[in-house]
């Protein structure tokens, strides 16, 4: 597929602030299921860009501004080449073991309903590939996704207890339970492209898993759309969870609160759309 992607993010200030420093996970690497023909950000106001890598491999731009500052917008334009590789990640910059993302954190913490979720999908006769198929099923019959992304934080544990959640909150469902059975697991930030109603996506930055699978390497599973990603899908960014992935964080110095609004438009070229038709 050749997907073009529109990522605008805007923020405003109810006071003016001295200074604002944000991490920006907001470009996608090369790898086999994807290539990258062409990707931008552009800042609206006079700012510092400075790109580089975290240490789970990701590129980011760390983005500095100096005050006084009211608003800041942030577009994000690129075009991206896919193919589907059954979720299967290769060629992908892997500068950490798998063994790193079997450790829980405060998001994907462990619990009893963790464990009882996760029991039937350890060690067992099944294939591990098809454990992990299993588990990415049960989450997806587990857990309703709600229409619109959460703006705060949960923990996996957090979400059972509630039964729905957003692609976020889902993620961090699966990731803890997989790595309760065994499985390195580890949080994706990407987009997805979808003409189909039946498919969960939204005006955002869609999230999902990726299990470390002996003899396969790590695979994609979104227990939203209970699928692995495929040349549907453009994966950006990836960690612990959330927190290691965000498309945004950062500090401000100054008072007041923020008002956030952001808008993700995934298209395909105007050929590829005749010929669906």
């Amino acid at each position: 597929m050749q997907l073009f992607i529109h990522h605008r993010t805007e923020y405003r200030f109810t006071e003016p602030q001295a200074r604002v420093v944000q991490m920006l996970r907001m470009t996608p690497d090369n790898c086999r299921s994807q290539n990258i023909v062409h990707w931008r950000i552009d800042i609206d106001c006079d700012a510092r860009l400075k790109p580089s890598r975290d240490g789970f491999g990701n590129i980011i731009s760390m983005l500095y501004l100096q005050g006084p500052i009211e608003r800041v917008g942030i577009s994000v334009t690129g075009e991206v080449l896919t193919e589907d590789r059954a979720g299967v990640i290769s060629g992908a910059m892997e500068p950490l073991p798998p063994a790193v993302f079997l450790r829980p954190t405060e998001l994907t913490g462990i619990n009893p309903a963790i464990v009882e979720i996760a029991a039937p999908f350890g060690d067992g006769p099944a294939e591990p590939l098809e454990r992990a198929h299993l588990l990415n099923t049960t989450i997806h019959e587990l857990i309703a996704c709600t229409p619109h992304r959460s703006t705060e934080t949960r923990s996996a544990a957090d979400v059972i207890r509630s039964g729905a959640g957003c692609s976020m909150d889902i993620a961090h469902v699966l990731i803890a339970t997989a790595r309760t059975a065994g499985f390195p697991a580890r949080f994706v930030t990407g987009y997805i492209y979808s003409d189909d109603d039946g498919i969960e996506t939204s005006q955002a930055p869609q999230f999902w898993a990726e299990l470390y699978v002996p003899e396969y390497g790590w695979i994609g599973f979104d227990a939203v759309n209970d699928r692995c990603p495929h040349e549907a899908y453009v994966r950006v960014a990836q960690g612990l969870d959330y927190r290691d992935a965000a498309p945004i964080s950062g500090a401000r110095i100054g008072g007041g609160h923020e008002v956030l609004s952001v808008g993700v438009d995934v298209s395909l070229s105007a050929s590829q759309t005749q010929a669906q038709a």
